[in-house]
């Protein structure tokens, strides 16, 4: 069977009407590996074909994974109408994200929005509707920072330095107006729902809160967002990062999971009252499960060699690093992996950082979390002490090591088709074999004469 459906006459109709408002481009976004989006962009004459599945794509080798084969069958990109959006920076085009079919109506095993939908329609099947809230942490930077000898980001805003951190400065947000304006206009434009944005820990970097939504829904909505960002930036005459950890001096910029569980109706499952501490068992279970998987979850949530350099206890001027090193929980306990926090029925997840693919990194979270529901685990006491000089289960500290777990635990067969899981670990090793074959300055400052 085709992936390709008739040409419905409604699409016609939206068609025209996009044509109308100025629209001329069409694109159906399927993402990678690595969280990028991916499309051919059509005339807005074809948006009805490119709804039919028209567009077909040889994604092995994008993003990173896999090898390309010339003789491997075409993915067709069929589009969600639902998420067709006008882009407030270019108005010419209509943005919609996709998923890669191939064979027929099958999902291509490298697809990630097809991985997550699967685990969101396993959790609706047991009764939940998943909801997912992202933080996300980025820095924004002066183009000539990339010039050799330039050694270290140029912050978009040079503002006097503020110690121990420019976290929640307002200096820094009133000098970087011009790209944070054009932001906001554009996420209300979206209808993000954002309700705060400011200066984090580091110089040049900025974090945006907006509306949680269904999990699907939001991790579109992040994909669009990263977009946004680097587009924002561009047009102010900057370059920005979601590179984890930029320099060692630097703050590492996360983008922790507000993961929650509502019943068909719509109500909150983790609140309760007559609960401990306000939450109810299947919360903890939740918690036991991601707990019980956060080595290999680790190998999503933190995809880079560079994750590693921000999952650290301190900075390098000694200051705790906000980051954890630990699969531990806690209720306000920031320096925890898990923490259960006072204002919002959401378990936050703080290990993952800015350059995990969201479809990715929520399917697996969600996988383990509703493990620990099926299998009534316990996460044990809270921690409510300072977790990084205290005993406990450590995070794995290297790509290696998070690779390692992700290939041996028997949820990644669940989650992942069997091809995924061999490109992806393939990928990730040689990823770390290649960073890890690296001489560098600071190794010959430190061994050269020494030994």
């Amino acid at each position: 069977m085709d992936t390709v459906k008739e040409i419905n006459s409604d699409h016609v109709e939206l068609a025209k009407e996009l044509a109308g408002q100025g629209v001329k481009y069409a694109v159906a976004s399927w993402i990678d590996v690595l969280g990028r989006a991916k499309s051919k962009t059509v005339p807005i004459s074809h948006l009805p074909n490119l709804l039919a599945g028209s567009e077909r794509y040889t994604p092995r080798g994008m993003g990173g994974i896999g090898q390309m084969n010339p003789v491997e069958d075409e993915g067709a990109a069929i589009p969600d109408i639902d998420s067709l959006k006008v882009l407030p920076w270019d108005r010419r085009f209509a943005w919609m994200t996709a998923d890669l079919y191939i064979g027929g109506r099958e999902p291509h095993a490298l697809c990630p929005r097809s991985v997550l939908k699967r685990q969101a329609q396993a959790a609706r099947d047991l009764g939940y509707v998943v909801q997912l809230g992202v933080e996300p942490e980025f820095y924004v930077f002066k183009p000539e920072s990339l010039e050799v000898g330039a050694g270290r980001l140029i912050p978009m805003a040079l503002s006097e330095e503020i110690k121990p951190s420019p976290a929640y400065d307002v200096q820094p947000v009133l000098d970087s107006m011009a790209f944070l304006d054009l932001m906001c206009d554009w996420m209300e434009e979206l209808d993000f729902g954002l309700f705060s944005f400011d200066s984090e820990g580091g110089e040049g970097q900025y974090e945006f809160d907006f509306a949680h939504a269904p999990v699907v829904q939001s991790a579109d909505r992040l994909t669009l967002f990263r977009l946004m960002v680097r587009q924002a930036a561009k047009q102010c005459g900057m370059l920005a990062t979601f590179m984890p950890k930029p320099y060692a001096e630097a703050w590492g910029s996360g983008a922790h999971f507000n993961m929650s569980l509502e019943d068909l109706s719509g109500n909150n499952l983790f609140r309760e009252e007559t609960g401990r501490q306000g939450w109810s068992k299947e919360t903890y279970q939740f918690v036991a499960g991601v707990l019980e998987h956060a080595p290999a979850l680790t190998a999503l949530a933190n995809p880079v060699t560079n994750s590693y350099r921000r999952l650290v206890s301190r900075l390098v001027d000694g200051q705790v690093s906000w980051a954890p090193t630990k699969a531990s929980y806690g209720y306000n306990n920031r320096s925890c992996m898990l923490r259960l926090p006072a204002n919002r029925p959401a378990i936050e997840n703080r290990a993952v950082d800015s350059a995990a693919n969201t479809y990715l990194t929520a399917a697996y979270m969600l996988a383990s979390g509703l493990d620990g529901i099926a299998q009534g685990m316990d996460p044990g006491e809270p921690r409510d002490d300072l977790t990084y000089d205290a005993d406990g289960p450590v995070l794995p500290r290297t790509l290696l090591e998070a690779i390692e777990a992700f290939k041996a635990d028997p949820l990644t067969n669940q989650v992942f088709h069997r091809g995924f899981i061999d490109d992806y670990v393939a990928m990730k090793l040689a990823e770390w074999e290649g960073d890890h074959a690296e001489v560098t300055d600071s190794e010959r400052s430190r061994y050269l004469l020494n030994l």
